[in-house]
């Protein structure tokens, strides 16, 4: 099976507001579905459709009038916060890819943690650490930042820099040759972790009405360091391009 990467589903920040009055709870959530397309595996030249999904927590409201977030999904909060963070990696099959006969495969991983982010009306930025299950046991860790602009009350759209890291094992995973791997096309490869790619992302979101929506972005990074000179790169390209569409649904369930 060929390698889809799903993007990045980041997780509301949660700000904690005065309690209030008793009252019954409510849970707010917006989930994503839609397409995306993004290359068969880090470093390939060659691109796959596939599915894209998201998921995006709003407000939450206990029974003592305690408050999480903001119960108009379509408000971004503002200030500091805690937020998760996760990303599913595809399999990557060698015997799919010619110009990757010889290397071992690499079964999925998913990677889950933690983020602290700030939100203002025209500005967010965040840092994010998570932890690989699977395809790799690794440590990874991403910094963004958005310049915000809002042209009508129903469009938001962002673009900004992204920063991706990754430790020697995520390096060693998806851009490492062993010896026993090695071949002509493909020298063996030992590489560090360190900064893995640097790019920039555009996004847009659009309000259908207070339930319905779209969303969207197109990034692009670009290998750096040992992974850009890792010769699964080098036979393939180092920059790397990704773009998502969906239907977004809100839902609100009391309690």
């Amino acid at each position: 099976m060929m390698l889809r990467h799903l993007a990045v589903a980041t997780v509301s920040t949660l700000a904690l507001a005065a309690p209030l009055q008793a009252q019954d709870g409510q849970f707010s959530f917006t989930l994503r579905g839609g397409v995306s397309s993004a290359p068969e595996y880090f470093g390939s030249d060659d691109y796959k459709a596939g599915p894209d999904a998201g998921f995006r927590f709003n407000y939450l409201r206990l029974g003592n009038g305690r408050e999480f977030g903001t119960p108009d999904p379509w408000d971004d909060p503002t200030g500091w916060g805690l937020h998760g963070s996760f990303r599913y990696i595809g399999e990557r099959d060698s015997s799919d890819h010619s110009e990757l006969r010889g290397l071992d495969d690499v079964d999925a991983a998913l990677e889950l943690g933690l983020g602290i982010g700030y939100s203002s009306e025209y500005f967010s930025g965040y840092a994010d650490v998570r932890r690989g299950f699977g395809g790799h046991e690794s440590w990874v860790g991403e910094i963004g930042a958005d310049a915000i602009l809002r042209p009508t009350p129903d469009l938001r759209l962002s673009l900004g820099p992204r920063l991706f890291y990754g430790s020697d094992g995520y390096t060693d995973t998806y851009f490492g040759i062993t010896p026993a791997e090695a071949s002509a096309t493909l020298p063996a490869y030992d590489p560090d972790g360190g900064l893995v790619s640097a790019g920039i992302e555009l996004g847009a979101r659009y309000r259908i009405n207070d339930a319905w929506g779209l969303e969207g972005a197109v990034t692009w990074q670009q290998f750096r360091n040992d992974a850009a000179d890792s010769p699964i790169v080098e036979n393939g390209s180092d920059d790397q391009w990704r773009v998502r569409l969906g239907v977004t649904r809100t839902f609100n369930l009391r309690f």
